[in-house]
């Protein structure tokens, strides 16, 4: 059975590299709250270089805590990390901070936090060290100390901020980060955050989540609301999305959009999943035969556009909307960048490109990218139409384990904010002592 750990006694530790070198020294745990019953998961250690740099170690990358030293393994990320909303410090957040015990009168301060090792090899809090105060402390004598179980302590904290104050970080967040966010808080905050937050965030972040989740967010929302976010989705999403809602539902939210947008969105849910024509988007950039490599780039250089779908532009004969007239081959970006504005994209396109056909399965898919090192790929009808484009991230997405989603929320590197803790002299004192005689009780 594995002993528990206090985190006091890590504090300061030696950070070993596999070759034995010192990395730096243990600054503090961090930690992240999860579904109510289930203690809070151990993330990794702040560790300090020295060069006072502190940087984020996964607990997946210890490979041992001793009491002399904590080793490591593999690759470590020396970059400088920064506090996620998501993640508490042991130290900063916990340590010293006023606590009830449950079950029991008196007043409680936390003096120490053990964790322990699962059986799934993570890493979990499991006690609590407690100073009761409301025993007075003997002259030269060191506060009593107590140990209570992680679960009976009530309110434990979480450092959670006001929603407003998230609501403005996550303005400037990455959609996966956001999405990490919105994993993270409980139930009822996450309603909050979701029923503020703009479409056009919310969609990007929606589009990070696993399957499930997706379902449990945008069943959330009304379906005026709902029907607005799926439209700024990313079609391909969209309609993965709508897949898994109850077929009532799906086609109320399909009858409020407009026309166009749901007869796009239709068409991709009668493709198989794991095909080139369900994994397509249907917003390639596509181009005339007589634009010229200047329009093309004004084009490529929308923000909206994900660097993937930037990659390379098509050009057609109108229409010029999917399904497209003819379609005549692509461009790369890098043949743009080295041309003439006033050059022709039509006297540049790529002769060895053939495109994909909707029903070419995930494994033939997969070999056309790695033989021709592209990041998008024109997907045609037997009319040689465009359809639209396959993205490498989206091949990606359907080479990974299904809940891959799922375990990435679990699995990001925490990033903590640099913030001294404010401990008491005696309390700090006391800790010290508890350190030294191995947290005997």
């Amino acid at each position: 059975m594995t002993t528990s750990v206090f985190i006091s006694r890590l504090r300061g530790l030696p950070v070993v590299d596999p070759d034995g070198d010192q990395l730096g020294k243990v600054r503090d745990v961090v930690i992240q709250f999860g579904r109510v019953g289930t203690p809070p998961r151990v993330r990794g250690l702040v560790v300090e270089l020295f060069a006072r740099q502190q940087i984020f170690i996964s607990i997946a990358r210890i490979s041992a805590f001793d009491p002399a030293q904590v080793a490591t393994s593999g690759v470590i990320n020396t970059r400088r990390f920064q506090r996620r909303n998501s993640e508490t410090l042991v130290v900063d957040d916990l340590f010293d901070s006023d606590v009830r015990w449950r079950g029991k009168d008196g007043r409680y301060r936390i003096f120490d936090v053990a964790m322990k090792m699962l059986r799934n090899r993570e890493w979990a809090l499991s006690e609590i060290a407690l100073v009761d105060l409301s025993r007075p402390r003997r002259l030269g004598r060191r506060q009593h100390v107590v140990i209570a179980d992680w679960s009976e302590i009530v309110d434990l904290g979480r450092g959670e901020q006001a929603t407003d104050q998230l609501l403005a970080e996550l303005q400037d967040m990455h959609a996966a980060d956001v999405a990490r966010t919105l994993h993270d808080l409980d139930p009822q905050r996450r309603a909050e955050v979701v029923a503020s937050l703009d479409d056009e965030r919310l969609a990007s972040a929606l589009e990070e989540l696993p399957e499930d989740e997706q379902v449990q967010l945008i069943s959330l929302l009304d379906a005026e609301r709902a029907s607005d976010i799926l439209v700024e989705m990313n079609p391909d999403d969209a309609a993965d999305l709508i897949k898994e809602l109850a077929p009532d539902i799906a086609e109320q939210l399909l009858a409020r959009m407009e026309d166009q947008d749901a007869e796009g969105i239709r068409q991709l849910m009668t493709y198989a999943d794991e095909t080139a024509g369900g994994m397509m988007t249907t917003e390639p950039v596509i181009l005339s035969p007589d634009d010229t490599v200047a329009d093309a780039l004004a084009r490529v250089r929308n923000e909206e556009l994900t660097p993937a779908l930037a990659g390379m532009v098509y050009i057609c004969r109108p229409p010029m909307e999917v399904p497209t007239g003819r379609f005549i081959g692509g461009v790369h970006i890098q043949r743009l960048l080295r041309e003439p504005p006033s050059t022709l994209v039509s006297e540049l396109i790529a002769t060895d490109l053939e495109p994909l056909e909707t029903e070419y399965p995930l494994a033939r898919v997969s070999r056309y990218f790695a033989t021709y090192n592209l990041v998008n790929a024109p997907v045609v009808d037997e009319h040689k139409r465009l359809l639209g484009a396959v993205t490498v991230d989206d091949v990606i997405d359907h080479m990974l384990p299904e809940d891959w989603r799922g375990r990435g929320m679990d699995g990001f590197d925490p990033e903590t904010d640099d913030r001294q803790a404010e401990v008491s002299e005696d309390l700090a004192n006391d800790r010290d002592e508890w350190q030294r005689s191995g947290g005997e009780r």
